[in-house]
Protein backbone atom coordinates (compact mmCIF):
# COMPACT_ATOMS: atom_id res chain seq x y z
CA UNK A 1 0.00 0.00 0.00
CA UNK A 2 1.20 3.71 -0.78
CA UNK A 3 2.41 5.35 2.68
CA UNK A 4 2.97 9.45 2.73
CA UNK A 5 3.60 11.47 6.48
CA UNK A 6 0.61 13.02 8.08
CA UNK A 7 1.89 16.57 9.61
CA UNK A 8 3.05 15.24 12.79
CA UNK A 9 5.06 12.15 11.07
CA UNK A 10 2.63 9.52 11.49
CA UNK A 11 2.89 7.09 8.83
CA UNK A 12 -0.20 6.84 6.83
CA UNK A 13 -1.37 4.61 4.12
CA UNK A 14 -4.29 4.40 1.25
CA UNK A 15 -5.11 2.37 -1.25
CA UNK A 16 -5.20 3.05 -4.87
CA UNK A 17 -7.17 1.27 -7.32
CA UNK A 18 -9.24 2.37 -10.43
CA UNK A 19 -8.15 4.99 -13.75
CA UNK A 20 -9.37 8.51 -14.41
CA UNK A 21 -9.13 11.46 -11.99
CA UNK A 22 -8.67 10.83 -8.20
CA UNK A 23 -11.42 11.15 -5.61
CA UNK A 24 -9.99 10.76 -2.39
CA UNK A 25 -12.65 8.23 -0.31
CA UNK A 26 -12.84 8.51 3.95
CA UNK A 27 -14.32 5.64 5.41
CA UNK A 28 -16.36 5.34 8.35
CA UNK A 29 -15.63 3.75 11.12
CA UNK A 30 -13.99 4.61 11.80
CA UNK A 31 -11.71 1.47 10.42
CA UNK A 32 -9.65 0.86 7.29
CA UNK A 33 -11.29 1.77 3.73
CA UNK A 34 -10.41 -1.49 3.02
CA UNK A 35 -15.02 -2.55 3.41
CA UNK A 36 -15.33 0.65 0.44
CA UNK A 37 -13.80 -2.22 -1.98
CA UNK A 38 -14.52 -0.62 -5.10
CA UNK A 39 -17.35 1.08 -4.11
CA UNK A 40 -19.61 -1.13 -6.63
CA UNK A 41 -17.72 -0.48 -9.93
CA UNK A 42 -17.03 3.44 -9.17
CA UNK A 43 -13.59 2.49 -9.89
CA UNK A 44 -14.92 2.04 -13.11
CA UNK A 45 -15.17 5.81 -13.62
CA UNK A 46 -12.68 7.60 -11.34
CA UNK A 47 -9.66 6.84 -9.82
CA UNK A 48 -10.63 5.85 -5.82
CA UNK A 49 -8.02 6.92 -3.38
CA UNK A 50 -9.04 5.20 -0.15
CA UNK A 51 -7.69 6.46 3.11
CA UNK A 52 -7.12 4.39 6.25
CA UNK A 53 -7.31 6.57 9.21
CA UNK A 54 -4.95 6.20 11.41
CA UNK A 55 -4.52 3.38 13.66
CA UNK A 56 -6.55 1.05 11.26
CA UNK A 57 -5.40 -0.50 8.32
CA UNK A 58 -2.47 -0.02 6.80
CA UNK A 59 -1.78 3.14 8.88
CA UNK A 60 0.17 3.24 12.21
CA UNK A 61 -1.03 4.04 15.17
CA UNK A 62 0.24 7.65 16.68
CA UNK A 63 1.98 8.31 19.24
CA UNK A 64 -0.25 11.23 20.51
CA UNK A 65 -4.06 8.99 20.56
CA UNK A 66 -5.59 12.29 21.13
CA UNK A 67 -5.22 12.81 17.28
CA UNK A 68 -7.83 10.27 16.75
CA UNK A 69 -9.76 12.92 17.35
CA UNK A 70 -12.10 14.03 13.93
CA UNK A 71 -11.48 17.16 14.20
CA UNK A 72 -7.61 16.14 14.25
CA UNK A 73 -8.07 14.06 11.29
CA UNK A 74 -8.74 17.00 8.38
CA UNK A 75 -4.97 17.24 8.35
CA UNK A 76 -4.47 14.22 7.31
CA UNK A 77 -6.74 14.73 4.40
CA UNK A 78 -4.92 17.95 3.61
CA UNK A 79 -1.81 15.81 4.02
CA UNK A 80 -2.79 13.46 1.50
CA UNK A 81 -3.99 15.83 -0.82
CA UNK A 82 -0.67 17.54 -0.85
CA UNK A 83 1.15 14.20 -1.33
CA UNK A 84 -1.36 13.03 -4.84
CA UNK A 85 0.01 16.76 -5.71
CA UNK A 86 -3.47 17.87 -6.35
CA UNK A 87 -4.45 21.08 -6.33
CA UNK A 88 -8.25 20.79 -5.48
CA UNK A 89 -9.45 16.82 -4.51
CA UNK A 90 -13.14 15.65 -4.95
CA UNK A 91 -14.10 13.76 -1.85
CA UNK A 92 -16.71 11.15 -1.27
CA UNK A 93 -17.09 10.10 2.45
CA UNK A 94 -19.32 7.07 3.88
CA UNK A 95 -20.94 7.00 7.06
CA UNK A 96 -19.07 9.17 10.02
CA UNK A 97 -16.10 9.55 7.52
CA UNK A 98 -18.10 12.62 6.04
CA UNK A 99 -17.37 14.18 9.90
CA UNK A 100 -14.12 14.67 8.82
CA UNK A 101 -15.07 15.81 5.10
CA UNK A 102 -17.42 18.49 5.87
CA UNK A 103 -14.89 20.08 8.57
CA UNK A 104 -12.49 19.57 5.86
CA UNK A 105 -14.49 21.50 3.32
CA UNK A 106 -14.87 24.67 6.25
CA UNK A 107 -10.79 24.69 7.01
CA UNK A 108 -10.18 24.22 3.29
CA UNK A 109 -12.98 25.26 1.45
CA UNK A 110 -10.61 25.86 -1.81
CA UNK A 111 -9.04 22.68 -1.76
CA UNK A 112 -12.31 21.12 -2.71
CA UNK A 113 -14.02 20.10 -6.12
CA UNK A 114 -16.65 17.94 -5.62
CA UNK A 115 -17.74 16.75 -2.51
CA UNK A 116 -20.27 13.38 -2.50
CA UNK A 117 -21.56 12.13 1.15
CA UNK A 118 -22.93 8.52 1.04
CA UNK A 119 -25.11 7.83 4.17
CA UNK A 120 -23.61 10.34 6.17
CA UNK A 121 -23.17 10.77 9.83
CA UNK A 122 -24.72 14.24 11.19
CA UNK A 123 -22.78 14.59 14.28
CA UNK A 124 -20.69 17.03 12.92
CA UNK A 125 -23.35 19.63 12.33
CA UNK A 126 -25.34 18.73 15.51
CA UNK A 127 -28.30 17.25 14.01
CA UNK A 128 -30.09 15.20 16.12
CA UNK A 129 -31.75 11.51 14.62
CA UNK A 130 -34.87 10.70 16.68
CA UNK A 131 -35.58 7.39 18.32
CA UNK A 132 -38.80 8.18 16.07
CA UNK A 133 -37.11 8.52 13.00
CA UNK A 134 -35.03 5.65 13.32
CA UNK A 135 -38.18 3.48 14.60
CA UNK A 136 -39.85 4.49 11.84
CA UNK A 137 -37.80 3.59 9.41
CA UNK A 138 -37.63 0.41 10.91
CA UNK A 139 -40.65 -0.71 10.57
CA UNK A 140 -40.73 0.09 6.62
CA UNK A 141 -39.39 -3.72 7.28
CA UNK A 142 -41.96 -5.06 8.89
CA UNK A 143 -42.60 -7.80 5.89
CA UNK A 144 -38.93 -9.34 6.14
CA UNK A 145 -38.61 -12.66 7.62
CA UNK A 146 -35.97 -11.74 9.91
CA UNK A 147 -37.77 -8.48 11.16
CA UNK A 148 -39.59 -9.78 14.65
CA UNK A 149 -36.03 -10.71 16.24
CA UNK A 150 -34.18 -7.72 14.69
CA UNK A 151 -37.14 -5.35 15.96
CA UNK A 152 -36.80 -6.54 19.55
CA UNK A 153 -33.43 -5.92 19.38
CA UNK A 154 -33.70 -2.91 18.43
CA UNK A 155 -35.96 -1.57 20.78
CA UNK A 156 -33.60 -3.02 23.40
CA UNK A 157 -31.24 -0.96 22.36
CA UNK A 158 -33.31 2.05 22.54
CA UNK A 159 -34.32 1.15 26.21
CA UNK A 160 -30.52 1.33 26.32
CA UNK A 161 -30.87 -2.37 27.95
CA UNK A 162 -28.67 -4.03 24.82
CA UNK A 163 -27.97 -7.77 25.62
CA UNK A 164 -25.55 -10.12 24.54
CA UNK A 165 -26.01 -10.40 20.48
CA UNK A 166 -29.02 -7.62 20.45
CA UNK A 167 -25.99 -5.54 18.08
CA UNK A 168 -26.05 -8.17 15.89
CA UNK A 169 -29.50 -9.20 15.51
CA UNK A 170 -30.30 -5.64 14.21
CA UNK A 171 -27.26 -5.86 11.67
CA UNK A 172 -29.89 -6.42 8.61
CA UNK A 173 -31.68 -3.34 9.34
CA UNK A 174 -28.56 -1.50 7.91
CA UNK A 175 -28.64 -3.27 4.74
CA UNK A 176 -31.38 -3.36 1.47
CA UNK A 177 -31.41 -7.23 1.45
CA UNK A 178 -30.19 -9.72 4.47
CA UNK A 179 -27.65 -12.34 2.29
CA UNK A 180 -24.50 -13.40 2.44
CA UNK A 181 -22.66 -10.14 0.79
CA UNK A 182 -24.38 -8.12 2.97
CA UNK A 183 -23.10 -10.44 6.05
CA UNK A 184 -19.32 -10.36 4.87
CA UNK A 185 -19.59 -6.70 4.33
CA UNK A 186 -21.34 -5.91 7.57
CA UNK A 187 -18.20 -7.96 9.60
CA UNK A 188 -15.62 -5.98 6.89
CA UNK A 189 -16.66 -2.60 8.07
CA UNK A 190 -16.29 -3.54 11.67
CA UNK A 191 -14.23 -1.07 13.74
CA UNK A 192 -11.20 -3.00 14.99
CA UNK A 193 -9.38 0.08 16.83
CA UNK A 194 -11.66 0.42 19.76
CA UNK A 195 -9.54 3.33 21.25
CA UNK A 196 -9.70 4.95 17.53
CA UNK A 197 -13.63 4.85 17.87
CA UNK A 198 -13.89 5.83 21.78
CA UNK A 199 -11.57 8.88 20.75
CA UNK A 200 -13.15 10.31 17.37
CA UNK A 201 -15.93 11.83 19.31
CA UNK A 202 -14.25 13.23 22.30
CA UNK A 203 -14.59 16.31 23.52
CA UNK A 204 -13.35 18.96 20.89
CA UNK A 205 -14.32 16.88 17.76
CA UNK A 206 -17.05 19.00 16.84
CA UNK A 207 -18.10 22.49 16.72
CA UNK A 208 -20.93 22.13 14.90
CA UNK A 209 -21.87 25.86 14.88
CA UNK A 210 -18.67 26.63 12.72
CA UNK A 211 -19.34 23.67 10.51
CA UNK A 212 -22.84 24.72 9.61
CA UNK A 213 -20.83 28.34 8.72
CA UNK A 214 -18.63 26.88 6.56
CA UNK A 215 -21.04 24.20 4.53
CA UNK A 216 -23.03 27.99 4.08
CA UNK A 217 -20.37 29.19 2.64
CA UNK A 218 -19.50 26.66 0.41
CA UNK A 219 -20.26 27.38 -3.62
CA UNK A 220 -18.72 23.93 -4.79
CA UNK A 221 -21.36 21.04 -5.96
CA UNK A 222 -22.23 18.53 -3.69
CA UNK A 223 -24.15 15.61 -3.61
CA UNK A 224 -25.91 13.71 -0.42
CA UNK A 225 -26.59 9.88 -1.39
CA UNK A 226 -29.25 8.23 1.54
CA UNK A 227 -30.88 4.56 1.11
CA UNK A 228 -34.54 4.50 1.72
CA UNK A 229 -34.20 1.81 4.36
CA UNK A 230 -30.74 2.68 6.58
CA UNK A 231 -31.24 2.80 10.15
CA UNK A 232 -28.00 4.70 10.47
CA UNK A 233 -28.54 7.55 8.71
CA UNK A 234 -31.82 7.97 7.54
CA UNK A 235 -33.34 9.88 4.62
CA UNK A 236 -34.85 12.71 6.77
CA UNK A 237 -31.96 13.46 8.22
CA UNK A 238 -29.77 13.11 5.39
CA UNK A 239 -32.37 15.71 3.77
CA UNK A 240 -31.81 18.45 6.47
CA UNK A 241 -28.30 17.56 5.69
CA UNK A 242 -28.44 18.82 2.37
CA UNK A 243 -30.26 21.82 3.13
CA UNK A 244 -27.16 23.13 5.39
CA UNK A 245 -25.28 23.65 2.00
CA UNK A 246 -26.49 26.78 -0.34
CA UNK A 247 -27.24 24.21 -3.33
CA UNK A 248 -26.74 20.48 -3.08
CA UNK A 249 -28.11 17.71 -4.74
CA UNK A 250 -30.35 15.01 -2.35
CA UNK A 251 -30.64 11.42 -3.75
CA UNK A 252 -33.13 8.95 -2.14
CA UNK A 253 -31.86 5.46 -3.56
CA UNK A 254 -34.94 2.87 -3.20
CA UNK A 255 -34.55 -0.43 -1.33
CA UNK A 256 -31.22 0.43 -0.27
CA UNK A 257 -29.36 0.51 3.14
CA UNK A 258 -26.42 1.95 4.98
CA UNK A 259 -24.09 0.92 2.11
CA UNK A 260 -26.02 1.62 -1.38
CA UNK A 261 -22.88 0.56 -3.72
CA UNK A 262 -23.82 -3.41 -2.57
CA UNK A 263 -27.55 -3.05 -2.37
CA UNK A 264 -27.66 -1.77 -6.08
CA UNK A 265 -24.25 -1.18 -7.40
CA UNK A 266 -25.72 -0.43 -11.07
CA UNK A 267 -27.87 2.64 -9.66
CA UNK A 268 -24.85 3.71 -7.06
CA UNK A 269 -22.81 3.75 -9.84
CA UNK A 270 -25.02 5.53 -11.97
CA UNK A 271 -25.45 8.11 -9.76
CA UNK A 272 -21.75 9.11 -8.23
CA UNK A 273 -20.25 8.88 -11.64
CA UNK A 274 -22.77 11.39 -13.10
CA UNK A 275 -21.98 13.63 -10.50
CA UNK A 276 -18.31 13.07 -10.36
CA UNK A 277 -17.96 13.08 -13.48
Amino acid sequence: MPIFSAPDGTRLAFRDSGDGAPVVCLPGGPTDSGYLGNLGGLSGHRRLIGLDPRGTGGSAIPEDTTSYRCDRLVDDVEALRAHLGLERVDLLAHCAGANTAVQYVTRYPERVGRLVLVTPSTRAVGITITTRTRRGTARLRRDEPWYPAAFTALEAVFAGEAGDGDEEAIAPFFHGRWDDAARELQAASRPDNDEAVGLFGSDGAFDPEATRAGLAAHRGPVLLLAGEFDLNSPPASTAEFAGLFPSAELVVQPGAGHYPWLDDADRFVATAAAFLG
